[in-house]
């Protein structure tokens, strides 16, 4: 097997422990709950805690990359978030939890950094769109997280018999994908460190990334009205069986991850702005058709073309930061990155908000309206090679989403 082929099969890794620790985290979240007996309201700021110091995490990866390399980061950081993650049901207090979490959100940041910057780096080896597939194994380790945690409760295993059944195979995958991850030179192009100092990632442009970041924080503001609200919405507000009512985010999900894993054969032949645009469009359809549905099983379909229309958006993003970022500094995806956890954030307030004063329904309205600034957003995703002036083609990243 070839270095690529290794390396693509080691990021796919990372990025599957990654998806599986969080999502296996967030299902056990009712039962930590309970076993410390947390109110909704410091529930509130336990969950919120997590984007905010992730993002202190992901700055912290931006600024290391460059000297020891994303893989250097990914080996240390992966398995030490799955240790993380069982701390979460070791906590004995309120005060311990807060502790343990805002390790867990710094880990986060770092790996979610990290994981895109190999994923990055592996992508412009290749020459092609895979920053989709990558986020595709992202969606599959969610799902086998959230599977964990069904399969924990139904043999009537401990809260933490449960984080560990998660943490003890991400960490086996985690260090068997090690070795398979690009090597800092091979990462950059570069043979040393010095040669990707702060100069060259002062010069990475601010204006494309802040705009395909705005389309990133609507499209995880979304995600967080799906993942958080959809079940709710459908029992309380539909009327939907306590059976019926998970649907919308299994639906959700579902297509989600069948949209990533599908979508980098569709970038390579349209282009990454016609995906966005379609996404976008078809994003906001889903979310209309949730915010009008008569009946749950209209608006399980409205979620399965939520997830399926958004699915694109945050993997080409990272791709755009990876070629305004030849030099492979890190700064540019260290950036989108943060734009993840504004818009879980802004999610988790706006949504709750508006859920408050006007109702659930009317909630969904919120990034249904947003969801349509992401296809008008598009032209930002254009590869940069394209955006540049005819005498400045060929200088910088060689390959093109």
């Amino acid at each position: 097997m070839g270095t690529d082929r290794r390396a693509r099969l080691g990021a796919s890794a990372f990025y599957l422990v990654q998806g599986m620790c969080f999502a296996g985290l967030l299902a056990q979240v009712p039962t930590l709950q309970d076993a410390l007996g947390v109110s909704d309201g410091t529930l509130t700021l336990v969950l919120l805690l997590v984007p905010v110091v992730a993002g202190v995490g992901s700055v912290l990866a931006g600024a290391l990359a460059p000297r020891v390399g994303s893989a250097a980061l990914l080996r240390l950081g992966g398995p030490l978030v799955a240790v993380a993650i069982v701390g979460t049901g070791l906590a004995p207090s309120v005060g311990v939890l807060f502790g343990v979490v805002t390790v867990v959100g710094l880990l986060l940041g770092i790996v979610d950094a990290a994981m895109n910057l190999q994923g990055v780096a592996v992508e412009r080896r290749y020459g092609r769109s895979l920053l989709n597939s990558f986020h595709g194994a992202w969606s599959v380790g969610g799902i086998l997280g959230a599977l964990a945690a069904v399969l924990a409760h139904s043999l009537g295993w401990s809260l933490v018999a449960g984080l560990g059944l998660v943490a003890g195979v991400g960490i086996v995958v985690d260090l068997a994908a090690a070795p398979l991850l690009l090597t800092r030179a091979d990462e950059s192009g570069r043979t040393t460190p010095a040669a990707v100092g702060g100069e060259a990632a002062a010069n990475v442009p601010w204006r494309p990334l802040v705009l395909v970041g705005v389309a990133v924080t609507i499209v995880f503001l979304a995600d967080s009205a799906a993942s958080n609200w959809s079940t709710k919405y459908v029992e309380d507000v539909l009327d939907g069986a306590s059976n019926v009512a998970p649907l919308g985010l299994a639906a959700y999900l579902g297509s989600q991850m069948v949209g990533r894993l599908a979508a980098d054969g569709q970038v390579n032949r349209f282009g990454p702005v016609r995906l966005v645009v379609a996404g976008g469009l078809f994003g906001a359809a889903g979310l209309a058709l949730v915010t009008l549905a008569p009946a749950p099983w209209a608006a399980v379909v409205g979620f399965a073309a939520t997830g399926l229309g958004l699915s694109v958006v945050v993997p080409l993003a990272f791709s755009v930061a990876g070629h305004l970022d030849p030099d492979g500094t890190g700064g540019a995806v260290a950036r989108v990155n943060l734009f993840n956890y504004v818009g879980f954030v802004l999610g988790a307030g706006l949504i709750g908000g508006v859920a408050e004063l006007a109702g659930l329904r009317w909630a969904f309205a919120v990034p249904a309206v947003l969801a349509l600034a992401v296809a008008a957003l598009a032209p930002a995703f254009r590869p940069a090679a394209a955006r540049r002036p005819a005498s400045a083609q060929g200088v910088g990243t060689s390959t093109t989403t």
